[in-house]
Order: structure tokens, then sequence, then C-alpha cells
């Protein structure tokens, strides 16, 4: 009960992004730079975890990526919160295929967790890898980003609607150390941007990324002025429906959002509607939105199993389709995780969008 206090920082209450922006990246006694939360024996398991064939498909992506840009000498490649390193650890095995390609690649790993960056290093043994804090080191293109269940980990804000009027969620520290929730009424400006997004409109309880989309305004920046896209796969929905989408987990299991707090990992679900509606509103052009399933698929992730399988005993061809259906299945990870990318040109045809 007492570790409830510390994340609150000397305030008796707090909006729920800035809580949990306590909660999860506190230097000291936040989630994401006290544990390490990945795999079988972490809280959680991420899709380049469950089957390498994810992160082959989206070398393959890079690389036609850099095609469509023209073949260019200097090829910019920056990972939004790389995880564990395994998405990046097979990318950079399959871009040796591509001697061209992996002669013009400049990689950089976006990451703000101490923790996290040590992990990242101990896993990808890459002296040509920068890392990142700020996006300004940058200074040329073509610049492609990406990000693998990057944005549901930003904290959100939430608020409800009543009379037209916005309140906002905040959480409160009781004196005897209990956490409650409470409403106060919205900002003029965080009122304002929130009513300037028809997708948000005539949505009773909204949760607005407010974190996240200031994140994505330095991204949009760098694809504007150095010429690129960035591509987001995330959990999500496409049609907001009043729904607090708040979630943590502990050792694979759920977990009360207000339990175990520094211990346990809480996420939300990504709005792709009004992700879709504010890279338009930044005079980005974007592709339809598709499932995880239909991009992968799109991207030849069968037919590369299938030649992988040839080669195996059967214990292991039943792994690796166990694992396949798990990252392809409507019902598993194959319809709730959504895919888009965004970019500075409307010529461009992206592969597994326009396939």
């Amino acid at each position: 009960m007492k570790t409830n206090s510390k994340f609150f920082k000397n305030s008796r209450s707090l909006p729920v992004d800035k809580f949990f922006q306590n909660v999860l990246y506190d230097k000291k006694i936040g989630y994401y730079n006290s544990k390490l939360p990945f795999g079988g024996k972490g809280d959680f398991v991420t899709a380049p975890g469950v089957s390498n064939l994810f992160s082959e498909m989206i070398a393959i992506w890079i690389v036609s990526t850099w095609e469509i840009y023209g073949k260019p000498k200097n090829f910019n490649i920056v990972e939004l919160g790389p995880g564990d390193g395994s998405l990046m650890r097979t990318l950079l095995q399959v871009f040796k295929n591509f001697p061209e390609f992996n002669e013009a690649k400049k990689i950089y790993l976006f990451e703000i967790s101490n923790l996290m960056k040590k992990l990242q290093k101990k896993n990808i043994k890459d002296k040509s890898i920068k890392w990142l804090k700020n996006l300004d080191k940058i200074k040329k293109g073509p610049i492609v980003f990406f990000g693998n269940e990057f944005f549901d980990s930003i904290p959100i804000k939430q608020f409800k609607r009543e009379k037209k009027l916005l309140f906002e969620k905040h959480y409160m520290l009781e004196k005897n150390l209990k956490i409650k929730e409470i409403f106060k009424k919205a900002s003029i400006k965080d009122a304002k941007e929130i009513n300037s997004f028809t997708t948000l409109k005539n949505i009773n309880f909204i949760e607005y990324p407010k974190n996240g989309l200031l994140e994505l305004k330095k991204i949009i920046k760098k694809i504007i002025t150095l010429d690129g896209c960035l591509l987001i796969i995330d959990y999500g929905y496409i049609k907001p429906n009043n729904q607090n989408t708040l979630q943590s987990v502990v050792k694979h299991k759920k977990n009360h959002i207000l339990n175990n707090l520094g211990k346990a990992d809480v996420t939300s679900h990504v709005n792709f509607s009004l992700l879709n509606e504010f890279f338009l509103k930044n005079n980005l052009i974007v592709k339809k939105i598709i499932p995880q399933r239909q991009f992968l698929q799109n991207l030849g992730i069968r037919e590369r199993s299938e030649i992988i399988a040839k080669k195996m005993r059967f214990s292991d061809k039943a792994n690796l389709y166990l694992r396949l259906n798990r990252i392809l299945s409507p019902k598993l990870m194959g319809d709730l995780f959504k895919v888009i990318v965004a970019s500075s040109s409307k010529k461009k045809k992206y592969l597994g969008f326009d396939s």
C-alpha cells in the first residue's frame, strides 16, 4: 500500500496518463525500468516472440520499401520501442540475404527505458546500430519508422462526456493510501483538441492518446521533411464504442488495473480510426487499415512456412504451425491486431497493402 504513494510524487491526484507514466516509466520504480517483462518467464509475449516468421515478413516489407524508394544508398530505419530486441535480431539476419540493401541500411532504435536498452544491447550484437531518445539526430532521408506494440504502451487520457461537457478521469490517493477514481472538468485545451476529431464525436467515454499523438507529430515532421513512411502494428479497434480498454497483465494473467503497480504491464487498445484521422490532418497519405492476418498473408507468410516445414521433423512442424496459427487466427492475434501505413507520397504502393 505504501508504494502507491510513490507513484503520485507528492500529488493527491493525477490524470490517468500521468499516473501510468509514473507507474510504467519512473526511472527507479517504473515497470519498464525495474523488470524484464518479455517471454515465458515474464508477463507477456509479442508476435516476434511467438514466431520468427512474423519478423521475417517485417524484414521483407522493409527491403521492398527500400526498393519502392529507388534503392537509395542511405536508407534510415527506426524501430519504435524495440522490446527485447528479438524482432531486430531476426531482421538483421534476413537483411544479410540482400547485400545491396544491407550496405545501404542505417538502423536506429528508439528507446526511453535504460533497462530495455541494456537488454536490447545484450540480444543485438551489432555495432552499427544506434540508440535514440531524440529523433532530431536523424538528418537525412528517406526514413522508415515501424513499431510493433509501441503505441499501446504509451499512457492515454480518459474522459467522459456529460451534457456536452467533458470530464477527465483522475486517480486520487486517499488518506488510507487506497486509490479511487474521480472526474474533474477537462481543460479547455484538451476539450478543444478532442472535439476537433470527427472520430470522437458522439462518444460518451473517450480514450485520448495525447502523449502518443505528440510522439507521432515528431515522427510525421521527419517523414514530411526527409520523405518516408510509418508502419504501425498494434492491437486495437476501428469503431470506438465507449469502452474502457485499459488492461494489465502479470505472468500472462489478467491483473486488476490498480494491483501490483510497478510490477504489472499496463496497456490500452489503439484507436486506429483516430490515428487515421490524425495522419490525414497532418498531411500524410494513409493506406487502408487491415488486420495483421491479411497483412502477413499478403507478404507470403504461409508460403514461407511451407518452404521451412519441408525440412522439419513432425514435432517441429507441428510447433511451427501452432505458432503461425497464433499470429494469424482471427480468434487470436490475427484480427485483434491491425496494421496501418502512413507516408508522404501519394504514388508509392506498399507491399502487403496493395497486393
